[in-house]
C-alpha cells in the first residue's frame, strides 16, 4: 500500500507540473516581422497554451546571427540574405512578403515618384521638393539604420550601394536621418511636411501617404501581381534540424489558418 501510494503522488506531481510547464520558442531579429510574428505567437498560443512565442525585434542581421549561434530558436529577415551570410546549414522558410511603401505625409503634393527621383533623393543628389513637383522647401530623408532588413531590402532594389575597395557599402547619403524601427520612420514622415520616408506596406495609415513609383500605386494586389517593384520576403531562419514544437510551430506558419493572418495583417500571403 505505501509503495501505491507514492507511486500514485509521484505520478499526480509529474501531469501537475507538465500542466504548468510551458515551452518557449523564441524569434529574434527584423522588426519589421516582429509585429506578424507576435500575432502569430498570440493566434498559437490560444490553441497550444503550453507554448510561449518570445519575439524581440533587434533588426534582420541580429536575426541571422541569432540563428546561426543558435541563440534564438529562430531568425527573422526582412531581406534576402546577402552571399556572406549564407551557410550551407542555415535553413530559412518565407512566411509572409511585404510591399516596402515610400511614404510622404499628407500635406505634401507630391505623390508620385519615380524609381529614379527615389534614388536621387535618397542619395542625395535631389535636395529640393520643387526638383519633383512640390513645394520650394528642402527635403527630409529618413532611413533606417544600418541594421535593418528594410533599409537592405530598399538600398538593393533602388540600387543605393555602392563600392570602395572592394567592399558593398550604402550609396544613402550620410544627410539622411536615421530611424531606429518602422513606427519611427512612420512617425518622421507624419509630423513632418516635408519628410520623406519608407515602411513596410502592412504598416501604412492615414498618418502618411503612399506615393506611387514609377506609376504603380503600392499595395497588395500589385506587390502579387508583380508591378509593384519594391517589395521583400519575410523570412525565418534556423540552423540543422529544429526541435519537435519549433517544428510544428513552422508548420503552423505555413498553413491556410496563419495565411489569412497574413492577409488580415496587410501583408502578402504566399499561397
Amino acid at each position: 500500500m505505501k509503495h501505491t501510494f507514492i507511486a500514485a503522488t509521484l505520478t499526480i506531481a509529474a501531469l501537475s507540473g507538465s500542466a504548468l510547464a510551458q515551452e518557449n520558442i523564441s524569434a529574434v531579429g527584423s522588426s519589421s516581422v516582429s509585429p506578424l510574428m507576435e500575432v502569430f505567437g498570440e493566434t498559437y498560443q490560444q490553441i497550444h497554451p503550453e507554448v510561449f512565442i518570445e519575439v524581440q525585434g533587434p533588426g534582420s542581421s541580429a536575426g541571422v546571427r541569432a540563428a546561426k549561434d543558435k541563440s534564438a530558436d529562430l531568425g527573422m529577415a526582412s531581406r534576402e540574405l546577402a552571399s556572406s551570410e549564407k551557410e550551407t546549414d542555415l535553413h530559412s522558410e518565407i512566411i509572409a512578403r511585404d510591399g516596402i511603401a515610400v511614404v510622404v505625409n499628407p500635406s505634401n503634393s507630391v505623390d508620385s515618384l519615380t524609381a529614379q527621383q527615389i534614388h536621387d533623393i535618397y542619395a542625395g543628389d535631389i535636395k529640393n521638393w520643387k526638383e519633383v513637383g512640390g513645394e520650394d522647401k528642402p527635403i527630409v530623408a529618413v532611413t533606417r539604420d544600418t541594421a535593418s532588413g528594410t533599409r537592405g531590402a530598399f538600398e538593393e532594389i533602388m540600387q543605393l550601394t555602392k563600392k570602395i575597395n572592394g567592399q558593398k557599402v550604402s550609396a544613402i547619403s550620410q544627410h539622411a536621418q536615421v530611424s531606429n524601427g518602422n513606427g519611427h520612420s512612420k512617425t518622421m514622415a507624419a509630423q513632418n511636411p516635408f519628410a520623406i520616408s519608407y515602411i513596410s506596406l502592412g504598416s501604412v495609415d492615414s498618418s502618411v501617404v503612399p506615393v506611387t513609383v514609377d506609376g504603380t500605386p503600392a499595395s497588395v494586389e500589385n506587390v502579387k501581381n508583380g508591378s509593384y517593384k519594391v517589395a521583400r520576403p519575410f523570412q525565418v531562419l534556423y540552423k540543422g534540424t529544429p526541435n519537435t514544437r519549433t517544428q510544428q510551430f513552422l508548420d503552423w506558419m505555413l498553413s491556410a489558418e496563419a495565411q489569412a493572418i497574413v492577409a488580415d495583417q496587410g501583408y502578402i500571403s504566399i499561397n
